[in-house]
């Protein structure tokens, strides 16, 4: 008769290997894979699940440690893979509906702490000052060391009006930087802008949700509305952008570029993965049976002259966009290089409520440029001043994908009498003074004090008049 340990191994290998089963990964979609399982991982799985069950210094139910070995094998991956409970599935959902709670912030994790991608425009967090590349170290009393992302995001959640307290080490500080936040309900309005004088729109989007590609076609009709004649130039302003929805990105795209041109392809190892996403409905619309936003759309609008903001916290779904207007020659790209995210994460549900999120792909620009973990180079730099040593991109996170390109693979297409920008020289004095800040408000795009929007600005005037000639 066989021992109870060897039982209990086998029936938690069979367990293990349903689970993996069920939840269709690729690698169980191979046949010859199959058939080589690997057995001795998987009875080393089961022996340690049999030791924390038997010694562990307190119980734990077999819903956590299952919950918590998915998710660790899933962030063991990359940055961007997790593992969602039925809570987490439902707050995914909710965030690219554009309304949630909390405080507001695009998070990863970097040496075991929460690190901010980007704060979302007139949350909490954006309001209060933080900034892409802080480390959060505390929550309230909580040390973030140690719990999972979507740990430290619960924790981060709670009663709008409940206040939080941040503590963050930001490079650059000797000392912690201590934010108090008063949670709230967050009703990103992704697609913001104005005319900022006769003639000249500008136009800003917050984050890639699953209206924002209508809103900005509705956007950009009433603006030339306004503008009685049609535009001598358009700002698109994507900076601080942490991303969103691929369909989204594409819809964006297509309202500047001509109806069929390519937008982005991605490459996985999946069939389902491999896409080549163009500026036509089937693309950018979501579902089945919904009006084409873009049918009537002001044609000047495709060839008004335009340019792009980015920086380094312009990630994913803006780095789409800016890749796709910037291969075409359709608009120049203004700014601080972007952060490097070009990976596709597929939301895979499951049958008992929850679901993974998963990177099935990486994504590339029309003219086959790969973004991961190098960004979008901007045509003409303009300093934000950032200084770029505190940077904190994609290629800095750990476990980050890497770049299937050579080094100089990601370098601007340019034409041959062209020369590359340099980066502005700093100067020490300013240097010791950045290192020196304070936390503060934001500075308000497209203001007086927003020196690349200014910039921006005298640039795209440029172009028209060049347009003209």
């Amino acid at each position: 008769m066989r021992s109870k340990f060897e039982k209990f191994t086998l029936i938690a290998c069979g367990a293990i290997i349903g689970v993996l089963i069920s939840l269709n990964l690729t690698v169980f979609a191979d046949k010859a894979e199959k058939n080589n399982l690997p057995i001795d991982e998987l009875r080393t799985f089961a022996e340690v699940f049999g030791k924390i069950k038997s010694d562990y210094v307190e119980p734990v139910e077999d819903k956590k440690l299952i919950n918590e070995a998915l998710n660790g094998m899933l962030t063991g991956l990359d940055p961007h893979s997790s593992f969602l409970n039925t809570e987490d599935f439902k707050d995914l959902n909710q965030a690219t509906q554009g309304e949630f709670g909390g405080l507001g912030i695009e998070v990863g994790m970097e040496d075991g702490f929460v690190k901010v991608i980007s704060p979302i425009e007139d949350s909490p967090a954006y309001k209060a000052g933080l900034k892409s590349g802080d480390l959060i170290m505390k929550l309230d009393d909580t040390s973030t060391k140690g719990l999972t992302l979507n740990d430290s995001v619960k924790k981060m959640r709670g009663k709008p009006g409940s206040n939080i307290v941040l503590t963050v080490l930001r490079k650059g500080e000797t000392k912690p930087l201590i934010f108090t936040l008063v949670r709230a309900i967050i009703k990103s309005q992704s697609v913001k802008g104005k005319l900022v004088e006769p003639n000249y729109a500008y136009v800003r989007i917050a984050q890639f949700q699953e209206h924002t590609s209508e809103d900005l076609a509705k956007f950009l009709k009433n603006l030339r509305q306004q503008n009685k004649a049609p535009l001598k130039g358009i700002l698109l302003d994507l900076r601080n952008n942490p991303g969103g929805l691929l369909n989204a990105a594409v819809g964006v795209s297509a309202a500047f570029l001509p109806k069929g041109d390519l937008v982005v392809y991605t490459e996985g190892r999946a069939p389902d993965s491999k896409m080549n996403l163009t500026a036509v409905p089937g693309d950018y619309l979501k579902g089945g049976g919904k009006d084409d936003y873009l049918k009537d759309f002001p044609e000047d609008i495709r060839t008004t002259p335009m340019a792009v903001l980015v920086n380094n916290g312009s990630a994913s779904a803006s780095e789409i966009v800016a890749g796709a207007l910037q291969d075409h020659k359709r608009a120049l790209i203004v700014g601080m290089q972007s952060f490097g995210k070009g990976s596709v994460q597929s939301i895979l549900p499951m049958n008992n409520g929850t679901a993974i999120k998963m990177t099935t792909a990486r994504y590339f620009t029309p003219k086959g440029r790969s973004i991961q973990a190098k960004g979008i180079v901007p045509d003409i730099i303009v300093d934000d001043g950032s200084d770029p040593t505190f940077m904190t991109k994609e290629a800095d996170l750990t476990n980050h994908l890497s770049n299937p390109k050579d080094a100089d693979a990601n370098t601007v297409p340019k034409d041959k009498d062209s020369k590359p920008s340099a980066p502005p020289v700093k100067k020490p004095e300013e240097e010791k003074k950045k290192t020196s800040e304070t936390p503060s408000g934001p500075i308000e795009p497209a203001s007086k004090a927003d020196k690349q929007f200014q910039e921006a600005m005298n640039i795209l005037k440029g172009l028209q008049i060049i347009q003209n000639k």
